[in-house]
């Protein structure tokens, strides 16, 4: 006669799961013979070097991943898209990967920390917790002892210097610059730099040499001096903004002594700039160039460059232009690029489609969260995505996500610890989601799962020891 606590443990389990089983003898195999019996499912996956993101969700093992190990074998490129809609885990992933990353010594990360809210960029938390103060792009705060940038840096070399200040101009223009314009910015470039040699030159100087050219720039190109003022006029008036007009202050004086670019980590913070206006592309054109010529070296250290509402960037044709150099010339010294979009209808459709298109190329990751199932198609499109996965992607729950790693494509829950719970969720409003959203749904599942788990391990001994009484 079978004990109560059996019969209880059977009734309870019988309630969750349906009917038990008949109790069956053990069988005894070899593993090769097993093999036959209980085939493997999971797909396989990324190595065990590198950071770990979660768990795969179908066979529940561990995900690994690091585009630096990968680099060279299963990636022909260390760059790294993130698509999803707001609300579905992608900050949380970017916070707690850049974390990770930074247990090794050799990383180093610049961010381009485009939200915030309580005049604060979203990483301010992060940053204080590891001893960081952001850099703080703010046109009124720049007035008052602010940080500035000045794309006449010495560290930036001349060249570098010259098509710095043409992307601004095309930026700010909306198209190229005609060979008059350019020529004018050329010589008024050069005779700066040429003379001025007890400081550092800034942009004022520029504006003052295109108004006010010398004979000798005429003279060079024997044209005359007032067609060389008139083409340089339209690009004195750009420049002009940024010495006396809505973004004064950032960029018209020296580089703000202290900006440390030997931190593990440079947050730069842009949530004071209005993302829908000119000044955000003529910003990230002036960082780019800037982090190309100053950060980037061949020191044998692996760096990610992470940007936030990419397509800021990648919408306008300059800008993009000069990250797809920044791209294919940071592969050579070790550079991540992690972009993050909201809609890849966003780059695919707007301005600077061909060169989005380049992009997209090289961002050999692609890790997409839940979307409408429009937009889930139109994706899976254009990045070559298997119909299964386009299928779930707009089933997928918060922090769950589709990673295509070079056509290694997972299913992958982003698991985050509780160290990391208070800096990755800041309670704001509109970050992508809160501690208050995500944690009590978190915490159910884990009890219920771990629940069901110790039922079915319960039952299984139990079905052991029945088995061997019967067997002896």
């Amino acid at each position: 006669m079978r004990d109560p606590l059996s019969a209880l443990s059977d009734a309870f389990t019988a309630f969750l799961f349906g009917k038990v089983e008949t109790t069956r003898p053990p069988v005894r195999t070899s593993t090769g013979q097993a093999q036959a019996v209980y085939l493997p499912t999971a797909a396989p996956g990324l190595g065990d070097s590198g950071v770990i993101i979660g768990r795969e969700v179908y066979s529940g093992k561990g995900y690994i991943y690091d585009p630096f190990q990968l680099y060279g074998q299963q990636l022909p490129a260390p760059h790294w898209l993130v698509l999803g809609e707001s609300g579905n885990g992608k900050s949380a992933l970017e916070k707690t990967y850049v974390l990770r990353q930074l247990r090794f010594r050799d990383r180093q990360v610049v961010v381009l920390d485009a939200q915030g809210e309580d005049g604060v960029g979203e990483w301010n938390l992060i940053a204080q917790e590891l001893g960081i103060t952001p850099i703080r792009l703010d046109p009124a705060a720049a007035l008052n002892g602010g940080i500035r940038l000045n794309p006449l840096d010495p560290a930036i070399t001349s060249t570098g210097q010259l098509a710095l200040l043409r992307t601004i101009v095309e930026v700010a223009m909306g198209h190229g610059l005609d060979e008059r314009s350019g020529f004018a910015l050329k010589v008024a470039h050069a005779f700066v730099t040429d003379t001025i040699t007890d400081r550092q030159p800034v942009l004022m100087d520029i504006v003052e040499q295109l108004r006010h050219p010398k004979p000798e720039s005429a003279q060079a190109m024997n044209v005359d001096i007032d067609d060389v003022r008139a083409w340089g006029l339209d690009v004195a008036l750009v420049l002009d903004r940024l010495v006396d007009g809505d973004l004064r202050g950032m960029f018209d004086g020296p580089t703000t002594v202290g900006i440390d670019l030997d931190a593990p980590l440079i947050v730069f913070d842009l949530s004071h700039i209005d993302r829908n206006s000119i000044a955000m592309p003529i910003l990230m054109a002036i960082v780019g160039v800037w982090l190309e010529h100053t950060w980037i070296r061949p020191d044998r250290k692996k760096r990610i460059f992470l940007v936030e509402e990419a397509w800021h960037i990648i919408n306008s044709p300059f800008v993009a232009q000069l990250f797809q150099r920044l791209l294919k010339f940071g592969r050579r010294l070790g550079l991540s690029f992690v972009a993050v979009v909201h809609h890849l209808s966003d780059v695919v459709d707007g301005a600077a489609a061909r060169e989005a298109a380049a992009i997209l190329k090289m961002a050999s990751t692609r890790t997409i969260y839940a979307q409408k199932a429009d937009e889930a198609r139109a994706t899976g499109k254009v990045i070559g995505l298997p119909r299964w996965a386009v299928e779930i992607i707009p089933t997928l729950t918060p922090g769950i996500a589709v990673w295509d790693v070079n056509g290694n494509v997972q299913v992958v829950k982003h698991l985050i610890t509780e160290a990391e719970r208070p800096l990755v969720f800041t309670d704001r409003a509109m970050t992508e989601g809160s501690a208050n959203d995500l944690l009590p749904e978190d915490i159910r599942a884990a009890e219920l799962e771990a629940e069901q788990r110790a039922v079915r391990i319960e039952h299984a001994q139990r079905m052991n020891e029945s088995s061997e009484s019967t067997v002896a």
